[in-house]
């Protein structure tokens, strides 16, 4: 009988599990190789300190879960971190504001001491400026969406549902909400077809480009689901179901692996 996977909030005492989970799933990730390109350089020690800085901030601040078998619930197997929504028109909350400031300060005195730990910084900047222009593009919902920024298993447990388990926590309570959800993949394949199943749709590719070196990035958003089905009842009424929208629809039909993951910041 398959273990069990039970998934709750993250807390202090599942930090170094989390972390311990997106420093060995994201190890041959594209993104990560292209952000922290000289491998010589990189460091595990300081990389582990920004990871556990931001699973802090996201403890008080974001949707941070982690997986348990229930065998051992102090076992953490896999992480997600997602971010709420945030309306467009909406002024950001003092505490919000002041949380950022006093990440950015831990951050920088990490720096002072360990330095950039191999983090190609051009880089990283043209990931976030590519990733502002693919979401001013994307976003057409002034409500926001629930961005899963990350969304990692442990190697020895991917394709045991434990990822699925992860996404549906938020994507449930979207539902309810009737809010849309947003990620970024490094990875077509498996993971497009992934989020296919789970109702993302693929909107965009984005590049990063620097130094001669580039990656692609894909953007997918999903509709609440009471919100999907309504497209989908009034096309069927008017007998005008564009192609793509019916070969997106039997795509989610077929069978993946239960494996996802996306960009860190770090």
């Amino acid at each position: 009988m398959a273990e069990k996977i039970h998934v709750r909030r993250m807390t202090e005492a599942d930090i170094d599990g989390a972390v311990d989970t997106i420093q060995l799933a994201f190890k041959d990730d594209p993104y990560s190789k292209w952000i922290y390109n000289e491998e010589s350089k990189f460091s595990p020690e300081r990389n582990r300190i920004s990871l556990s800085l931001r699973c802090r901030w996201g403890i008080k601040h974001g949707l941070f879960y982690v997986a348990y078998p229930a065998s051992d619930p102090s076992r953490v197997v896999g992480t997600a971190m997602w971010l709420a929504p945030k309306p467009a028109d909406a002024p950001e909350s003092w505490s919000l504001y002041l949380s950022r400031w006093h990440l950015w300060l831990a951050q920088l005195c990490m720096n002072a001491v360990y330095g950039r730990g191999g983090l190609n910084v051009a880089r990283y900047w043209t990931w976030k400026a590519s990733q502002a222009a693919a979401q001013a593009e994307c976003w057409s919902d002034a409500r926001g969406y629930y961005f899963c920024n990350i969304v990692t298993v442990l190697p020895g447990w991917q394709g045991k549902g434990v990822g699925r388990k992860l996404m549906e926590v938020v994507l449930e309570r979207a539902d309810r909400e009737g809010v849309g959800a947003y990620l970024e993949s490094s990875l077509r394949e498996p993971n497009v077809r992934i989020y296919e199943r789970l109702g993302f749709r693929l909107v965009r590719e984005m590049e990063c480009k620097e130094g001669g070196e580039g990656i692609m990035l894909f953007c997918m958003i999903r509709p609440p689901k009471g919100a999907e089905e309504g497209k989908r009842v009034e096309r069927n009424e008017v007998g005008n179901v564009r192609v793509d929208d019916r070969e997106a629809e039997e795509t989610n039909k077929e069978g993946t692996n239960d494996r996802a993951d996306s960009p860190m910041e770090n």
